[in-house]
């Protein structure tokens, strides 16, 4: 809703370009419009904020049972994978609401971005940066996009200059990746690519059953320049192995 919100206001030329969150941003964008840029990524890992009543401080210290706020299916597959005891339960609201919600004892821990906490200055509610082999991030999370009308050259040449080549690599072979699955941003999917040797990447991805129950997980490198290439190859791998049964 967000990102159609203002990818009309731009062809509508009320506004000269929109910074949106990657991950919320459909793997096949408008043809009219142009993502120019994709700046240096912010933290890719997910957030375990734990209520202050509690002393936990991972999600293996979390009491039995307890209920954990969070409305992506890839947290809570990742989730239960680990604590198959724990509750998960979605919560309105914005950050701010939704941090206030869990000290009134609605849940016992949030799972959130650590990207969005630390832009919006709520870094220091974060109890535990929780480690990528334990909940793997979703394709592109941590990145921002810049898009602005196809048509406009002058626009699209100012942003250009604030792109990272190697975020913007990534993010493309992670959200290839996610369009080769046929999945979506709400699609138990996670994946993750990282820099390796000699101008490759390396994309590491999940597809897990919505209960935890079943993940399937692979690893590919491919050349940096053509990460949609490496994308698409490691779906196919995923693909041949049931990951459509589970998407």
């Amino acid at each position: 809703v967000f990102v159609r919100a203002l990818d009309d206001a731009l062809r509508r030329d009320e506004i000269d370009f929109a910074v949106h969150s990657l991950k919320d941003v459909p793997t096949e964008y408008a043809e009219d419009l142009l993502m120019a840029a994709v700046p240096a990524r912010a933290d890719v890992r997910d957030a375990l904020v734990v209520a202050s009543r509690h002393s936990s401080r991972t999600v293996q210290e979390l009491p039995q049972g307890a209920k954990v706020a969070t409305a992506s299916p890839r947290r809570v597959a990742q989730l239960l994978r680990l604590r198959p005891d724990l509750e998960t339960l979605t919560m309105a609201g914005n950050v701010d609401t939704r941090l206030r919600r869990l000290e009134e004892g609605r849940a016992d821990a949030l799972i959130l971005a650590c990207a969005g906490l630390d832009r919006l200055s709520f870094g220091d509610r974060i109890t535990l940066r929780i480690p990528l082999d334990e909940l793997l991030s979703a394709p592109a999370q941590g990145a921002l996009g810049i898009s602005c009308r196809r048509d406009d050259a002058d626009a699209a040449a100012a942003i250009a200059t604030l792109d990272d080549p190697l975020a913007s690599a990534a993010a493309a072979a992670e959200r290839s990746l996610l369009n080769a699955l046929r999945a979506g941003c709400r699609a138990p999917v996670a994946a993750l690519a990282t820099p390796g040797e000699k101008g490759t990447l390396v994309l590491r991805a999940r597809v897990l059953a919505l209960d935890g129950s079943e993940m399937l997980e692979d690893v590919a490198t491919g050349l940096a320049t053509d990460p949609g290439w490496l994308g698409r190859l490691l779906a196919d791998r995923l693909l041949s192995r049931g990951a459509q049964r589970l998407v």
